[in-house]
């Protein structure tokens, strides 16, 4: 009996030809025609104005936080439940992140407590849609335009996804997408910068191009290009983009076998969630999910530990997911938590993760689902 994983990347049947095409280019570099190809596809997909390939998710919310010109005596509210590329981006900027609670049946920050949070020297508001379901953005928006802040969202999970229609990426003045090998899509490593203020455009190119103004020299803008801001060298390889354009243009049939799985899980343990008392992810109405993950909250964090174990030792592989960030050793020194993150806290401690990717099989979820619903909580 093989092991079941977790996630595995997705192979369309694209990869090696699009792969082979790059190499025989001659362009290896980033910002060739494969870069072009995906960054006109993600345009198109999400209707946001514009958006740069970058080499990871953390280095576009990096990317992010220069454009907003944080630094040191700023704050930057960021929910705790979450990777920690959302609060390294503020932190490395020498600016101080401010833990927040989430909600907790979303998971997603909670707009009272972002509110509550801010003073006279927040800046921004770095917002997550945890497993692609969309925070409540209007009520942050709104509370974004009465404090004249800010809103970058953290967009790592949820391409596809969408909030009463309007794609999830497009709502605040900028966005962060990953192509990590763990994502729906992926190219191993990789991400992008979704930018919605257009004014922010041409300083992006600068920064994500080591600080010169190279895009206008290609452009013909300028007849040399020079060093004129702070930067880094955000460019993936167009190599990496041809695997990311292999992705993409198969993501219909990638989301399809993704959103299977989901189903299967959310219809075949439905009675086992309700009688052991578990909670699963909550879909409102008008939210669009992208099946990037399914959690279970199980009743106790022993329980957490239990099904992991559990699933373990039939080769099937189950996680926890994200440890608070304001209690993390880190957090603590470059940080600051206003009120205590208990529904994080909390969370952290019993949330379980399922195996999910576009790989899985019918027999792979027969596995699945019947040594989940082999376990019973000790709770």
């Amino acid at each position: 009996m093989s092991r079941i994983a977790f996630t595995k990347p997705y192979l369309t049947g694209l990869e090696s030809e699009y792969f082979r095409e790059a190499l025989m280019s001659g362009v290896w570099q980033g910002d060739g025609g494969f870069t072009a190809r995906a960054t006109s596809w993600l345009e198109d997909y999400t209707g946001a104005p514009h958006a740069l390939l970058t080499t990871s998710c953390t280095h576009a919310l990096e990317l992010a936080a220069m454009l907003l010109r944080l630094g040191p005596g700023d704050e930057v509210i960021v929910p705790s439940f979450t990777f920690t590329s959302t609060a390294t981006a503020v932190a490395i900027r020498g600016a101080v992140p401010v833990f927040v609670d989430i909600d907790p049946v979303t998971l997603n920050v909670d707009p009272a407590l972002v509110e509550a949070a801010i003073t006279e020297h927040t800046r921004a508001i770095f917002v997550v849609h945890y497993g692609g379901v969309a925070a409540d953005m209007p009520a942050l928006l709104s509370i974004a335009k009465r404090h004249g802040l800010d809103v970058v969202e953290d967009n790592a999970h949820a391409l596809g996804a969408s909030l009463n229609g309007k794609h999830l990426g497009t709502f605040g003045t900028l966005a962060t997408q990953s192509w990590h090998a763990t994502k729906n899509v992926a190219c191993g490593e990789g991400g992008a910068l979704l930018i919605n203020d257009g004014s922010l455009l041409e300083r992006a190119e600068m920064i994500r191009e080591k600080g010169t103004n190279r895009a206008r020299f290609l452009r013909g803008a300028v007849d040399k290009y020079t060093w004129v801001d702070q930067g880094s060298s955000y460019l993936p390889a167009d190599l990496l983009a041809a695997v990311l354009m292999a992705q993409l243009e198969r993501f219909d049939e990638i989301q399809r076998l993704r959103h299977q799985v989901w189903d299967r899980y959310s219809a075949d343990l439905q009675d086992w969630t309700d009688q052991n008392g578990v909670a699963t992810m909550n879909v409102r109405p008008g939210v669009t999910h992208p099946a990037h993950l399914f959690y279970l909250m199980m009743p106790s964090s022993q329980d957490q530990e239990g099904l992991i174990s559990h699933l373990a030792a039939q080769d099937i592989a189950a996680v926890f997911h994200y440890q608070p960030l304001d209690s993390a050793p880190a957090g603590r020194e470059l940080g600051y938590t206003p009120e205590p993150c208990t529904v994080t806290a909390d969370a952290a401690a019993r949330l379980v993760r399922l195996p999910l990717h576009a790989g899985l099989t019918d027999a792979d979820l027969d596995r699945v689902v019947s040594a989940v619903v082999s376990y019973t909580p000790l709770a």
